[in-house]
């Protein structure tokens, strides 16, 4: 199946990629340009696998100290500033 694509400004950026990339066509360079694009795109994980990495290192600290009195701390932490 063809794509046609008939936008002056992406027909500008398809030819200055072409340059940049020393691509022998256009068609090359949109070609590597939608690869690279995916191939990056699949790179990142998911915010699902994201979320699930973050929820397992708090897993991994433990349960939070009730006790613990933050305002003391942070107070002690900045001293007398």
């Amino acid at each position: 199946m063809a794509l046609f694509i008939r936008d002056d400004e992406v027909d500008a950026l398809a030819s200055e990629l072409q340059r940049a990339t020393n691509a022998a066509t256009k068609k090359e360079a949109v070609r590597r340009a939608l690869k690279n694009e995916l191939a990056r795109m699949r790179a990142v994980p998911p915010g699902n696998d994201k979320l699930a990495r973050a929820m397992a290192l708090a897993d991994a600290m433990g349960d939070s100290d009730p006790a613990f009195d933050m305002k003391k701390f942070t107070d002690e932490m900045w001293g007398d500033l």
